[in-house]
C-alpha cells in the first residue's frame, strides 16, 4: 500500500479530503475506518501518513526513528539542534491516533557533539510533556553483544533509550506476560529464612522501601527489570539500523492482547510489523524508503509463508 499524493490523485481526477479518506482507493465520500489500515505497510512520509488515520485506534506505537545525525546515507539525518522541532508534530499525530489506554515505546539515543552529550533528547521528552504526554518510564535496552571500544574520552555505548509515553495514568499493562525465570540465586537465598525474610522487612537506608523474601518461596517465575538485556540484529544486512524481533516483542506482549493493533511509524524492514503478525496482533507500518518498504513487504510475507511460527516469540 503506497500513499499517493494529492497532486497524483488530483490527475486520476479524485478529490481528497484528508479526514475522510486513505489516498489509495477511496473516495471523498467514503469514511475512513480503522479496518481499512490494518494489516498493511504504506509507504509515504509518517506525518502526512498519520494525518489520515482515525483518531485514538492505535494500541500501542512502537518505533525507532532516525537518531540525530545518523543514518545519512539513507535518511538523511536530522542535526540535534533541529531533531526536536523535526519530531513535534509527528510525536502530535501520534497522540492523536493513540487510544486512551495505549502506550507509546520511542527507542532513541543521544549521540556526542563537541566532546558532550547532545540533550536532544532530554528536551524532547520535555517537549513531548507540554504536548499533553506522559512520560511514565524510561526502559534501557543493554545490547549484551555489543563490541568493544573507546573514544579519546569515552568508551562505546552498549544501551539505548525506549521511552515509555501515554496519554494518562491508567493504561493497559500485562506484566504477567514478560515475566522471567526467577534463576539460581533463589535456590541459596531462599534456602534458609530470617525472622526478617519472613516479614516485611523496611530498608535501614530509610528510603521506606521493604520487601518480604518469603513471598519468593515455590515460585519459578519473576517480574523483570526495566533493564532489558537483549542482543543486537546480526542477521539483518539490508538495513541500516534494524533492531531485533525481541525487543519489539517485549513491549507487544507488555502493553497489547491478541488482535490489538500495532503501528510503527518508521518501519524500516518491517521489524516491529512482523513481529506483531507472528504474536497475532494487527499492525501498520510506515516507511517512506523504496528500498526498505519493498524489504518490508517481503519480510511480511516470509511470515506470513509460515503460519506455524505464529506465537512462538
Amino acid at each position: 500500500m503506497r500513499l499517493q499524493s494529492i497532486d497524483e490523485l488530483r490527475l486520476k481526477g479524485k478529490v481528497v479530503l484528508s479526514t475522510q479518506a486513505i489516498t489509495t482507493e477511496y473516495t471523498q465520500c467514503e469514511e475512513i475506518t480503522l479496518s481499512s489500515w490494518q494489516d498493511k505497510i504504506i509507504q509515504g512520509d509518517c506525518l502526512e501518513v498519520l494525518r489520515q488515520m482515525p483518531s485514538d485506534s492505535i494500541s500501542l506505537i512502537v518505533t525507532s526513528p532516525p537518531y540525530a545525525d545518523s543514518r545519512k546515507n539513507t535518511y538523511g539525518g536530522i542535526h540535534p539542534n533541529k531533531y526536536v522541532e523535526w519530531f513535534l508534530p509527528i510525536a502530535e499525530e501520534l497522540k492523536r491516533v493513540l487510544k486512551d489506554d495505549g502506550t507509546f515505546i520511542l527507542n532513541i539515543k543521544e549521540k556526542a557533539v563537541d566532546c558532550e552529550r547532545h540533550t536532544y533528547v532530554l528536551e524532547l521528552i520535555l517537549e513531548m510533556r507540554k504536548q499533553g504526554w506522559l512520560w511514565t518510564e524510561e526502559y534501557i535496552w543493554h545490547k549484551k553483544n555489543s563490541s568493544p571500544g573507546k573514544w579519546s574520552n569515552r568508551f562505546r555505548d552498549a544501551w539505548e533509550r525506549c521511552l515509555q509515553f501515554n496519554k494518562q495514568k491508567k493504561f493497559k499493562m500485562f506484566q504477567d506476560e514478560v515475566m522471567v525465570p526467577t534463576g539460581d540465586w533463589a535456590k541459596n537465598r531462599l534456602k534458609k529464612l530470617s525472622d526478617n525474610d519472613r516479614m516485611r522487612f523496611n530498608s535501614q537506608a530509610g528510603s521506606g522501601f521493604g520487601k518480604n523474601i518469603s513471598n519468593w518461596v515455590g515460585r519459578d517465575m519473576a517480574y523483570p527489570t526495566n533493564v532489558l538485556h537483549l542482543a543486537t540484529e546480526c542477521g539483518n544486512k539490508n538495513h541500516s539500523a534494524a533492531f531485533p524481533k525481541s525487543l519489539p516483542a517485549w513491549f507487544i506482549k507488555l502493553f497489547t492482547k491478541e488482535e490489538d493493533v500495532v503501528l510503527d511509524p518508521f518501519a524500516g524492514s518491517g521489524t516491529s510489523c512482523v513481529v506483531a503478525y507472528q504474536l497475532n496482533r494487527s499492525y501498520i507500518g510506515i516507511e517512506l524508503k523504496d528500498e526498505y518498504y519493498q524489504l518490508a513487504l517481503e519480510n511480511i510475507s516470509k511470515a506470513k509463508s509460515y503460519p506455524v511460527q505464529r506465537t512462538l516469540l
